[in-house]
């Protein structure tokens, strides 16, 4: 398991987080929720709901990982949405997810360097 994952799973443990739909929904709507992540293989409908409530929350939400990995992180079965409640982890989370993605930017750039 990586280590956003890791980090998922202590935030769980430090009860710094709310899991599935509902639950992120009342989170958002007492402002209480720092980042929410959103898994990958989501439906549309639930990216379009969650994005569009970030937005209008003024939230910032990632689009992370698997429904299975993510609930597997956090001791639960498949969660399709999380909200982080601590800005600290939601801090360290979001860095975390975005050096990942510049790092798989590089590997396939040096994957196609390569190959040229």
């Amino acid at each position: 398991m990586n280590k956003i994952y890791n980090y998922l799973g202590l935030a769980q443990r430090a009860g710094q987080i709310v899991s599935g739909e509902q639950a992120v929904l009342i989170g958002v709507n007492r402002r209480k929720i720092k980042l929410l992540l959103i898994a990958e293989d989501a439906s549309k409908n639930t990216f379009n709901k969650f994005k569009s409530l970030a937005h209008n929350h003024n939230i910032k939400y990632l689009i992370y990982g698997d429904k299975a990995s993510i609930g597997q992180a956090i001791g639960k079965s498949p969660r399709t949405v999380l909200g982080i409640l601590d800005n600290n982890f939601a801090n360290v989370i979001q860095t975390r997810i975005l050096e990942s993605v510049q790092e798989k930017i590089r590997s396939d750039a040096d994957d196609e360097n390569e190959n040229l």
